[in-house]
């Protein structure tokens, strides 16, 4: 036992993307300007939401919350991973290992219940379009938005329970540019056969029951479109067409990472990337291209923040300083 605390693991190895030196240049000019867009963008959808009082009801509520989540997503890793572009050892912590964990977890639980209470929403807009207001009320919006954070808590710290208490006195080298839990389990010191099936199952569950939710939701919403054939129908079937693409391009690499523990690494690499930067950023492309309200706000905010009076103002008063 002695011997097994002296020998315990203090920190970890990433490999990263890539083991080749001549990309990691590439790699972080290119996910630098990644990780930007994914600021500004979402920066912009809840500047855009909270400025513009058109835009005050539950749908946009909620997708400026999805908006924070995405920044929350796209930042418990990517700046580290940016950061380690330009050094040759890649380490972490043992600690930073598990707070990344910890955070993905906590995002990404959120998150997938954040998507079928925007599903909900769209359901009740379209299906009971009457009560709407009713039964989407501020309250209502808030509640649903706690109760995605408490899921995503109460699921993180089950999967944490997993891997806290795990001996890891051995090897140290995590295949992924984060501490990904079925990777870091893997080098632990004993049999995880079991430990392993638990996370399976406890991100399994989630997922899949958070996905069945949407189809489920989604199949009755789109049965109702069918069934009537108004302008507000066409509307209705734009924004659930910019749903149904973010929800597949969440739920897919999340469910064939960890509802299908066959995939190689290099596989899960690529889908880790996936969900956390480029998900992130097409969010707010996705929302705001096929959304004229989104874009019409956007073009009153420009217009309030960006008047050639304002703009050249300003350089004058720039320049008068540094001549002066």
């Amino acid at each position: 036992m002695n011997e097994t605390n002296h020998s315990r693991v203090t920190e970890f190895v990433l490999l990263g993307l890539s083991n080749s030196q001549e990309l990691q240049p590439f790699l972080f000019v290119i996910f630098s300007l990644l990780y930007l867009a994914i600021l500004l963008g979402n920066f912009l959808i809840i500047l855009t939401v909270t400025s513009d009082s058109h835009l005050h009801t539950p749908m946009y509520f909620l997708l400026a919350n999805l908006s924070f989540v995405d920044i929350c997503v796209a930042s418990f890793a990517t700046p580290k991973m940016i950061a380690d572009f330009l050094v040759e050892q890649k380490t972490i912590s043992f600690d930073a290992c598990l707070a990344q964990i910890f955070f993905v977890h906590l995002f990404t639980g959120s998150e997938m219940v954040l998507l079928v209470s925007m599903a909900y929403d769209r359901y009740v807009a379209i299906c009971k379009p009457l009560h709407y207001m009713t039964i989407m009320s501020r309250r209502v919006c808030i509640i649903l938005v706690l109760i995605s954070w408490l899921v995503g808590f109460i699921h993180t710290t089950s999967q944490l329970a997993f891997t806290v208490n795990l001996p890891f006195c051995g090897p140290n080298q995590v295949d992924s540019f984060f501490c990904d839990l079925p990777l870091v389990t893997k080098l632990a010191c004993i049999d995880t056969y079991v430990v392993s099936l638990l996370i399976v199952a406890d991100s399994g569950f989630l997922s899949m029951s958070s996905f069945l939710l949407l189809v489920v939701s989604y199949t009755v919403i789109l049965i109702t479109v069918r069934k009537r054939s108004s302008a507000s129908m066409a509307k209705a079937r734009s924004t659930l067409t910019a749903h149904i693409t973010v929800v597949t391009l969440f739920f897919g690499p999340c469910i064939f990472i960890y509802v299908w523990p066959f995939s190689s690494y290099s596989v899960d690499k690529v889908l880790a990337v996936f969900y956390t930067i480029f998900t992130p950023i097409l969010n707010p492309i996705i929302y705001t291209l096929r959304n004229k309200e989104v874009k019409a706000a956007m073009l009153k905010l420009k217009s309030r923040y960006l008047k050639s009076g304002r703009v050249s103002a300003a350089i004058r008063n720039v320049l008068f300083l540094e001549t002066k």
